[in-house]
């Protein structure tokens, strides 16, 4: 057994007990009664990357929450530099009537760590400061030169960290970009993420009187703000194919290709099982591709709200003054956010009944899609190493949300990210209860040793 497996095993009590502090901390970035939570977090992250050997340590300022840096760089100049990537801001833990202990007095139960940011992200962006420390333990010396970067703000969308990395490009400037937020496919088979789509959000604003009208009295004789606002969502996409009928929507996708179909069918899926778990009793979307290919490499048009008119029980004959709809696009590469807002209001303009306003607003939040080219070396290696660890090849997926840092990163610093981490979706992220495997925890921290030195060798 390596030197660094003997040192991980001899102190994995101590790295436990050490999360167990860390979740204690309520570093809920979305709550400005938290803010000084989430500064005692990243001072605790920046102690911690100072015990395991990093240097250069600091907690930097962004005009919101923190980062946290360190670096190791004395592998030399013809090993590369790897950029280690985490959060260590958490989502609010309400309600919570519904923890079965509470959730920042985090608790070891059946193997497993329960508490708010035990899985996202603090026991994820925790394992690689473990493994780099067992490295350094063992031998004395990174096989690779490592930079970290932790983040305060992921939970609310990185809002101030497009500015920041871009100001601290040439600090982070790296050959690879590893992620330890992200997923594996199960609690013990691995994936490799190929894909994430980007995201747009606009409003669309209908207005028609000066206020609202006695429907009695004016209906039939002037437009209604929720009818016609109806009209033109209902314009937006085929009702029997699922496509979207915006002119120029598709112009920009890159299709999958034969072997990318091939992939996503290699995934296990039960479409039955998909439905009965959602409730619905049948799939539906773009007619030519399946439920996974549609979610995974195809854009979609969805309805997130609409307003207008009377919401009350029972009935007020009333024409409304004004109606709005929230529309959220989920795209893939090479779609650009700012076009497909364009086409958007476009197609309103072009569809908007008489005797109506409309009006576009766009909603923060965007992103954009993020492809991995084939071949990529850090992938590969990364794959390689998922194989050696699960004893199985990873499943090559994509995902249907949208991950901001991994497209600023890309634009930023010229370097396809990859996604190295080790929660599973059923940990309950974002939820009541959630928890983090500590087998997995244990699983990450031997991954990330053989990681580093499968890029070093």
């Amino acid at each position: 057994m390596s030197g660094w497996q003997d040192y991980l095993d001899q102190h994995q009590s101590r790295f436990e007990a050490e999360l167990l502090e860390f979740v204690r901390i309520p570093s809920v970035s979305a709550m400005p009664g938290h803010m000084q939570d989430v500064k005692r977090a990243a001072d605790w992250v920046a102690d911690r990357l100072r015990g395991a050997g990093m240097e250069h340590v600091a907690v930097l300022p962004t005009t919101g929450h923190p980062a946290v840096y360190g670096d190791w760089l004395h592998a030399g100049p013809d090993k590369p530099t790897v950029l280690i990537y985490g959060h260590f801001d958490v989502q609010p833990a309400d309600p919570f009537e519904l923890w079965d202990s509470p959730p920042f007095q985090p608790e070891i139960r059946q193997g497993c760590v329960f508490g708010r940011g035990a899985s996202d992200d603090k026991g994820g962006m925790f394992i690689p400061i473990l493994s780099v420390e067992a490295l350094l333990q063992a031998g004395g010396q990174l096989p690779v030169n490592v930079k970290f970067i932790f983040e305060g703000q992921e939970e609310i969308g990185s809002p101030d960290m497009p500015p920041f990395i871009a100001a601290q490009c040439e600090r982070l400037a790296c050959d690879m970009i590893f992620s330890a937020d992200g997923l594996q496919w199960s609690a013990d088979e691995a994936q490799l993420i190929m894909g994430l789509k980007g995201l747009v959000g606009v409003e669309v604003i209908v207005e028609g009187p000066a206020a609202d009208q006695h429907s009695g009295l004016h209906g039939g004789g002037i437009n209604n703000p929720l009818m016609a606002l109806s009209q033109v969502l209902a314009s937006m996409k085929d009702a029997q194919s699922g496509r979207i009928t915006i002119d120029g929507f598709y112009d920009d996708v890159v299709d999958l290709t034969v072997e990318d179909k091939e992939q996503i069918a290699r995934v296990p899926f039960d479409e039955a099982a998909y439905c009965a778990r959602l409730g619905v009793p049948e799939a539906f979307g773009e007619e030519g591709y399946t439920i996974r290919e549609r979610i995974w490499g195809r854009p979609t048009l969805e309805l997130n709200g609409l307003t207008g008119g009377y919401q009350g029980d029972g009935s007020k004959t009333v024409l409304p003054a004004r109606a709005s709809a929230k529309i959220t696009c989920r795209l893939v590469a090479n779609q650009k956010p700012e076009r497909i807002t364009e086409l958007i209001r476009a197609h309103v303009e072009r569809h908007l009944p008489p005797g109506v306003t409309a009006r576009i607003e766009h909603l923060a939040g965007d992103a954009d899609p993020f492809l991995v080219p084939r071949g990529h070396n850090a992938t590969q290696a990364a794959g390689e190493v998922l194989r050696e660890v699960y004893g199985e090849a990873p499943y090559v997926t994509r995902v249907g949300g949208s991950i901001p840092i991994m497209t600023l990163f890309l634009r930023e610093l010229g370097v396809h990210g990859v996604m190295f981490s080790f929660s599973v979706g059923d940990e309950n992220l974002h939820a009541p209860n959630e928890f983090f495997r500590l087998a997995n925890f244990r699983r990450g921290q031997t991954a990330y040793c053989r990681l580093l030195e499968t890029l070093g060798g």
